[in-house]
């Protein structure tokens, strides 16, 4: 095989190949059955010529006829005036004329043969471009139906070009807003820890910073509900001095000695209680 003729084999099996991505077998038969149409089209054409041709036959013959008789009517008329020869020659012209006739009357069977069989092929073709026609709908539709569905089932899988992209795109951002993520929370946890500086202007103090991770811590959590139960012991004394009094001035009975002792116990208490106001009076 030579140079040129492996360039011509490649050369078309590439056009091959190129015609076969970009043909839409809708179109195609779209244009099949056009070309049907027309084939059709020229068979009626014909059918119409033949019937023409056959009437024009059928003209020349009633015309011929019309003059056969006339013919026969002179030669009638010179045989009964005495004129043989005009009679002979009459009869003669009449001869001629019929045998024009018979001619064009067998060019008419002819043709109105023809005519018939021209007729039966249009019906047929008629036939057939009806089923094709058909045949080709449910093709289309089919087809049609077909390259929706790979679109979708490509849509959905992320098979197709434009799903594809927009898959790629949607994992950059998400790449992207979890990088930025973590750097955010490495920064503030530098922040917080003292290791980077704030130059936003709301730089706190050493005071401030401790009682911040105080607040984070749980030490802090328990430290405060100790002193809520200081502070909240030391508002109650006054009561329990008052009824201290009492319990005293009560037991001065014989049977309140128990409740002597008991009262004194919560006089003891009470004094215990009062040295935290006194003390936090002295401290104001």
């Amino acid at each position: 095989m030579s140079v040129f003729q492996r360039l011509s084999m490649i050369f078309k099996s590439k056009a091959n190949r190129a015609m076969d991505s970009v043909e839409d077998p809708r179109e195609t038969l779209d244009y099949s059955y056009q070309k049907q149409l027309e084939l059709l089209q020229k068979v009626r054409r014909g059918v119409a010529d033949v019937a023409t041709s056959r009437k024009r036959v059928e003209l020349q013959v009633q015309q011929l006829e019309q003059q056969s008789g006339k013919l026969e009517t002179q030669s009638r008329q010179a045989l009964e005036q005495g004129r043989e020869d005009l009679a002979r020659e009459a009869l003669t012209r009449r001869s001629g004329l019929q045998s024009q006739i018979d001619g064009l009357r067998q060019q008419h069977e002819q043709l109105q043969g023809e005519e018939q069989k021209l007729t039966l092929a249009a019906q047929r073709l008629q036939a057939k471009v009806d089923s094709f026609r058909t045949r080709k709908e449910t093709i289309k539709a089919t087809y049609t139906a077909a390259q929706a569905q790979t679109q979708i089932s490509e849509a959905f899988s992320g098979i197709s070009e434009e799903m594809g992209d927009v898959g790629m795109a949607v994992q950059r951002a998400e790449d992207k807003t979890a990088e930025m993520q973590a750097r955010a929370g490495a920064v503030d946890e530098l922040l917080e820890s003292g290791a980077l500086d704030d130059v936003s202007g709301s730089s706190r103090d050493d005071i401030q910073s401790e009682l911040d991770r105080m607040a984070s811590s749980s030490g802090v959590e328990l430290e405060l509900e100790r002193m809520k139960q200081e502070l909240g012991g030391g508002s109650a004394p006054a009561p329990q001095i008052e009824e201290g009094g009492t319990a005293s001035s009560g037991g001065t009975g014989g049977a309140g000695g128990s409740t002597a002792n008991g009262s004194g116990t919560n006089g003891s208490s009470a004094n215990g209680g009062q040295t935290q106001p006194y003390r936090q009076g002295e401290g104001a």
